[in-house]
C-alpha cells in the first residue's frame, strides 16, 4: 500500500528524525518542509499546531503535519506554549528556585499535533506528559530546563535520560497519525 508522503513542519532536526522512524514502522514517507509560517501566540500546542498546518495547506497543497509542545507547572498553569521563550530567557536555576515558592513541584508537557491530508482532511490529537521538578539541575550543561524535568517514578532528569527514551515521550502523536491514515485509506 502507498500512503501519501507528510511534509513536517519543523526546523528541528530530532523531530524530522523521530518522525522519519517512527512513520516508516508503517511504510509512510516524512519530509521536512522549509515553509516558514510564523508561529502564533495562543493558550494550547493544538491551536499553534493547527494554525501552522492550515495555513501550510493553503500555501503547499501537500500533506502536512506540525508538533507542538507546551510546559505547564500545574499550579501556575504557566508558562504553557510560551514554553520556547521562558527556556531562553528563565535558567534552571530561577526555574528551581520558582518551583521552590509553590506548594507543589508537579508540571506537565502537553503535545500536541495537527495533520492535513492531501484533501484538506484534519486530524488532530494531543497527550499529557508528567513530570516533576527537581530540587537541583542535573545532567548536560548544554540544555536548560531538561536538567530540571523529572518523569515519574525516575530519579533521573531528562538531562540525564538516554535519547531512546526521550524519543518514545514525544513519538505517540506520530503513531496516532500513522494509524489514523492507514485506517482512513483502508476504508475507501
Amino acid at each position: 500500500m502507498s500512503y501519501e508522503t507528510i511534509h513536517l513542519l519543523t526546523g528541528n532536526e530530532d523531530k524530522l528524525r523521530i518522525a522519519k522512524n517512527i512513520f516508516g514502522e508503517y511504510g509512510i514517507n516524512v519530509e521536512k518542509s522549509d515553509i516558514n509560517i510564523p508561529e502564533i501566540q495562543a493558550e494550547t500546542s493544538k491551536e499553534v499546531a493547527s494554525y501552522a498546518t492550515k495555513i501550510a495547506f493553503q500555501e503547499l497543497g501537500v500533506a502536512v503535519l506540525r508538533e507542538d509542545h507546551s510546559f505547564y507547572i500545574d499550579e501556575l498553569g504557566i508558562p504553557g506554549p510560551f514554553m520556547a521563550y521562558m527556556d531562553k530567557t528563565v535558567s534552571v536555576e530561577q526555574l528551581i528556585k520558582i518551583t521552590d515558592t509553590l506548594k507543589s513541584r508537579d508540571a506537565h508537557f502537553e503535545i500536541a499535533a495537527s495533520y492535513v491530508d492531501i484533501n484538506g482532511n484534519n486530524f488532530e490529537c494531543s497527550y499529557d506528559v508528567p513530570v516533576t521538578i527537581a530540587n537541583a539541575p542535573r545532567g548536560d550543561n548544554k540544555l536548560n530546563w531538561e536538567r530540571a524535568m523529572i518523569l515519574p517514578g525516575s530519579v533521573t532528569t531528562f538531562a540525564e535520560t538516554d535519547s531512546r527514551t526521550r524519543d518514545h515521550l514525544w513519538s505517540q502523536n506520530y503513531h496516532s497519525i500513522a494509524h489514523h491514515i492507514i485506517e482512513r485509506t483502508t476504508e475507501y
